[in-house]
């Protein structure tokens, strides 16, 4: 009993992690190097928050002089009039924001490139499998040429025409084998994950998503897709920095206090009081409010570019989809099943002696090959409903 415990626990230890689609995603989100590194500029743009909302300091000022009185001690608090430090901030605010956009859009990215390396893993991990069989295949083939010539049905060449097919097979699954470590190697890189970790991936290649209607989906685009959501913060931070410069023509005020000291025979001690004023008669920000009126102008024109281009692309990506998920559907309903009866037909026709080992050969190969195409054909969908995503800017699945 004991003995069968610990077989089973060593079983367990060895079995690989599993992971879906779901998972990977996740595990991007959470430890992905980039990522984390670009989140480090949200404490910058928090700090230009508290920047804009500082209040000037108070000055104080100490004098002496020969003349009377000797001393003087002054306390000067420049004021702040109208809402510049709540238009100051507002800008700071909108800088922020446009920081956790552009981290966003890096993330939208990162779940990308996680999509497709998982993808890219499932597909490698499928080709070898494909190779596994060709390989089985091929050795059968060898095994009744074998039989075949023994009884001498067929020459020797027939035998070696097999046996060269086999060691073929035998090569095109090593050099699959490795394609995969590569793959789960690049997928690892994202997900920040020992390189040597093999996942047990759990989200078929042939699990095809189902997007929504091309309304929906320029609708989600609008609201979500980064270079929309960047063009429309841009142009907002702008109208702050606009009104920040019509703000900043209301003149500051400066009071300030104080006291002269040593002035004999009058006094040892007396206060005095000042306060000033800027008077706003030659620059008044004229020039750079024409500018920022211009360049919010161009912005907004500049947005409905964008929002058209995201629409061209949402359109594009959509109808990229569907017609690659149509190929899907034909390859897996059609070619592929009559490539595989092919290939048993022509392998039962040369067991029974109707046919001759290139025809076998021909019709493996065949059938290898479209069964590529298949996988080439779901690996281009799954590219292609990535790429959508990332043009709505909003998850789909």
């Amino acid at each position: 009993m004991m003995s069968v415990v610990g077989v089973s626990v060593c079983g367990l230890a060895q079995a690989a992690p599993t992971l879906s689609l779901a998972d990977a995603l996740a595990k991007a989100e959470r430890q992905n190097l980039d990522l984390a590194a670009a989140r480090e500029r949200r404490a910058f743009a928090l700090a230009g928050v508290k920047v804009a909302g500082q209040r000037p300091n108070p000055v104080l000022g100490f004098g002496v002089t020969r003349d009377s009185p000797h001393e003087s001690v002054t306390l000067d608090q420049p004021l702040e009039l109208g809402p510049k430090r709540g238009r100051r901030i507002e800008v700071a605010r909108g800088e922020a924001v446009l920081t956790d956009l552009e981290i966003a859009a890096l993330g939208r990215q990162v779940r990308h490139a996680v999509r497709d390396a998982l993808r890219q893993a499932e597909f490698a991990r499928a080709v070898s499998r494909q190779k596994e069989e060709l390989l089985g295949l091929a050795r059968r083939l060898r095994d009744i040429a074998q039989a075949r010539f023994e009884a001498g049905d067929v020459a020797q060449l027939e035998v070696i025409q097999a046996d060269l097919e086999a060691g073929r097979a035998d090569a095109e699954l090593q050099l699959a084998r490795e394609e995969e470590e590569v793959a789960m190697s690049r997928l690892n890189a994202l997900l920040n994950e020992p390189s040597e970790t093999r996942w047990e991936l759990t989200t078929p290649l042939e699990t095809l998503a189902v997007a929504p209607a091309l309304a929906e989906l320029n609708e989600r685009a609008l609201q979500s897709n980064p270079e929309v959501q960047h063009a429309r913060q841009e142009r907002a931070i702008e109208q702050s920095r606009l009104n920040l410069l019509r703000a900043e023509r209301i003149p500051d005020f400066s009071v300030g206090v104080g006291t002269d000291l040593n002035n004999p025979p009058s006094y040892e001690a007396g206060l005095r009081g000042q306060f000033s004023v800027s008077l706003p008669l030659f620059s008044r920000n004229q020039g750079e409010i024409k500018q920022s009126i211009a360049i919010g102008t161009r912005m907004e024109r500049q947005e409905a570019a964008t929002r058209r281009m995201i629409e061209s692309e949402v359109e594009s990506a959509a109808r990229e989809f569907v017609a690659r998920s149509a190929q899907t559907g034909i390859f897996r309903e059609k070619l592929v099943p009559s490539a595989e009866r092919l290939q048993q037909m022509a392998e039962e026709s040369y067991k029974a002696g109707k046919a001759n080992i290139l025809t076998v050969l021909d019709a493996e190969r065949n059938a290898s090959a479209v069964k590529r195409e298949y996988l080439d054909s779901l690996l281009a969908a799954h590219a292609a409903f990535a790429t959508l995503e990332e043009a709505v800017g909003a998850p789909l699945d």
